[in-house]
């Protein structure tokens, strides 16, 4: 992969740099799993100096002037070109954030996560709202050293989403917001889809549970000796390395397609992070190039897969096993469970077609909020008003609104229109999936998913972060992200049956 001797040296002397984030990465897991609540302020430290000491050794004269010489190297093959951009771009954001604020975040941060877990279980939005405040300053702080040619937000996105801008998501939207509202009415209207079922009220086994998203796991390919499944208040899935990779679900004890869909979700998440090319692990392109991309992989397998009827269908005697409950509930009672289409308040919960207008809805309090529109004590109720407009219903608490997600407590504004990019993103790989691969329903109706996980290795997992990600999409499937795929797969699933 690597023949040019700068690029050599750079990569050994970036172990170091993969091995703090290793660390950090391992910490990040902990303190969302285990750590006990009393260490939030030890552990926010001690992130913190690991940050400070990762930028300390980014941008020593030793570590930035052999990238400038790289950079001018001749003769580079895609691989190493990948290595120069990805670390001229880190160097670039390392040496616009001063150390002061990276370390207040962190710290702010750190502290904040626990705050959000317990005003969220209390209802209480008064807990939270100094350190929303605090981290919607220091974000704002972070988009004026970034720079921005039109929105402060741009700075903010393009950390999530290399090269997006405001404009990009305005205009994403702007193509598949009147859509989904039109598709949205006429599933209401027709009524297959339910707006609630029953199964949705039931309460299940937490043991039966972990017992079906274990197997899901085994037949999804899920590898049990590179990587685990744990509990916490928000899923998520997190790579030390592609030996490594951790994914957490919940367990409510009712409902149980949120734990399952969860779980396949994060699944999708963890394959990309595995199947990245050996060869360039512990290199700075040794993980997924973005957000969206790793979206599209998350959204790929939960939808896509995980809630068409093929999938459903075969794994039908699995839940059945499992779970008692459904002796009451034929394969075609359960798919329709798990397509449930309605306005509802929670994001994680939203159904495909309305998913998509819960991140229009923190798009627009985001772009306000760095653009200091709104003051913190406004966004709940700005926060119900949006969800009215675009949902047509209002939360009755903070915990269904603006508590529910746990990512401004992480200081990660300008990640939610990631989701919406994923979106849209995994219906058109599923399109040239489909065609390439001579029909994904008929491999998932007998669950052969291994040509399927090839595909998306081939695609787009084993290239790491070597190219940009719309030059990724490009490459792979021959041109640019399109939201007409992901309309088109609303109205074949949703319209036609």
């Amino acid at each position: 992969m690597f023949e040019n001797e700068v690029i050599k040296e750079i990569i050994e002397k970036y172990r170091v740099l993969w091995a703090i984030e290793h660390a950090l990465s391992l910490m990040s897991w902990d303190t969302e799993t285990y750590m006990p609540k009393a260490a939030a302020s030890d552990r926010g430290i001690a992130a913190a100096e690991l940050n400070l000491l990762s930028r300390k050794i980014m941008l020593s004269d030793e570590f930035t002037s052999l990238v400038d010489k790289a950079e001018k190297q001749e003769g580079l093959n895609d691989y190493e070109k990948g290595v120069v951009r990805v670390l001229k771009r880190a160097i670039r954001i390392y040496k616009a954030i001063p150390p002061k604020l990276l370390e207040e975040l962190v710290k702010t941060t750190t502290k904040a996560r626990i705050v959000w877990r317990e005003a969220k279980e209390k209802d209480d939005y008064a807990m939270f709202k100094d350190y929303l405040d605090k981290i919607v300053k220091l974000c704002r702080e972070i988009a004026e050293h970034l720079g921005y040619d039109e929105h402060p937000y741009d700075a903010l996105l393009d950390l999530h989403e290399e090269g997006l801008r405001t404009r990009d998501v305005d205009n994403i939207f702007n193509a598949i917001t009147s859509d989904i509202k039109s598709i949205l009415d006429k599933v209401l209207s027709e009524g297959y889809y339910p707006r609630e079922h029953p199964l949705e009220r039931v309460k299940y086994d937490i043991k039966a549970m972990e017992s079906v998203n274990r197997e899901i796991l085994d037949i999804l390919g899920y590898p049990k000796d590179r990587a685990r499944l744990d509990v916490s208040a928000h899923p998520f899935t997190i790579g030390m390395s592609i030996y490594d990779v951790r994914i957490t679900t919940r367990y409510e004890g009712y409902d149980f397609k949120r734990s399952l869909f969860s779980v396949i979700h994060e699944f999708g998440h963890a394959l990309y992070d595995l199947q990245i090319d050996p060869a360039i692990s512990k290199t700075p392109i040794g993980s997924g190039v973005s957000l969206g991309v790793h979206e599209s992989q998350s959204r790929f397998w939960e939808n896509i897969i995980g809630r068409s009827r093929e999938f459903t269908n075969a794994i039908y005697d699995i839940l059945r096993k499992h779970l008692e409950f459904l002796k009451d509930y034929d394969v075609e009672e359960v798919y329709r469970y798990f397509n449930c289409v309605k306005p509802s308040f929670i994001r994680t919960e939203a159904d495909e077609v309305t998913y998509n207008l819960h991140i229009l809805l923190r798009f627009k309090l985001e772009k306000l909020m760095i653009a200091g529109e709104v003051k913190v004590e406004e966004l709940p109720e700005l926060w119900n008003n949006t969800m009215d407009e675009l949902l047509g219903i209002k939360p009755s608490t903070y915990r269904e609104g603006i508590l529910q997600d746990i990512h401004w407590s992480m200081g990660n504004i300008g990640y939610f229109p990631t989701y919406t990019i994923g979106n849209i993103l995994s219906a058109q790989i599923a399109y040239h999936a489909d065609r390439d691969l001579g029909g994904l329903k008929n491999l998932v109706s007998v669950l052969k998913l291994e040509p399927i996980r090839e595909y998306l290795k081939e695609k787009i997992h084993r290239w790491g972060s070597t190219y940009e990600p719309k030059e990724l999409i490009r490459r792979s499937f021959g041109e640019d992200i399109n939201p007409r795929y992901f309309i088109e797969y609303l109205k074949s699933k949703f319209l036609s049956r």
